[in-house]
């Protein structure tokens, strides 16, 4: 399973790799990109840059003054850029294709960056990380089939929803690669529906 630091990482990498930003920007798009359920605070996000400055991944930029809450305040607003070797950081974890890419953690923050992929590398992740929800898939209803008579109805209905979400992601994995290996994703791939 991947780190969270090691996530948060490669989503600046990515991040920076399209353009300088700001800590507050980063932070926004990070947001974003991680979802309502994994909101990253400063807290967070400042100790992950300064190690990737000290890593030489990053460089701060300082930009013009700006002023914050009173007149008489200037600061200078830092911005950050990724360098050479954070840019080879990054094809690099964008390389891998072992069990972290495709765990919850890391897989939708590389997926965020496929475009910067070649078809090969998508493929493979794909195909783990749909092989890895279909055997969760498989345990999960394995279980529901065994404990629907012991559990209440409203747990029964919690599994219920837990399987029919794993079921649809593994049919959108399965248009994503069937789009990979035919024309390659040039049009974004519909979304499931839940009547299918």
């Amino acid at each position: 399973m991947a780190r969270r630091g090691d996530t948060i990482e490669l989503a600046v990498l990515g991040l920076l790799h399209e353009g300088p930003m700001h800590g507050y920007e980063l932070r926004k798009r990070l947001n974003l990109m991680l979802g309502w359920g994994r909101l990253l605070s400063y807290g967070s996000l400042y100790p992950a840059l300064k190690k990737m400055l000290r890593g030489n991944l990053i460089e701060e930029v300082t930009g013009t003054p700006s002023s914050a809450g009173s007149p008489t305040s200037r600061r200078t607003r830092i911005t950050y850029q990724v360098t050479e070797k954070g840019t080879a950081e990054f094809h690099r974890l964008m390389s891998e294709v072992g069990p972290t890419a495709w765990e919850d953690d890391n897989f939708d923050i590389r997926f965020r960056f496929f475009s910067s992929t070649d078809m090969e590398i998508r493929l493979r992740v794909l195909e783990g990380r749909r092989s890895r929800l279909q055997e969760r898939l498989d345990r999960v209803q394995r279980e529901l089939a065994m404990t629907q008579k012991e559990v209440d109805r409203y747990a029964t209905e919690l599994q219920r929803h837990g399987v029919e979400s794993v079921e649809r992601e593994v049919r959108w994995l399965s248009d994503l690669i069937n789009a990979e290996r035919g024309t390659g994703l040039s049009a974004t791939p519909q979304p499931a529906t839940d009547n299918e």
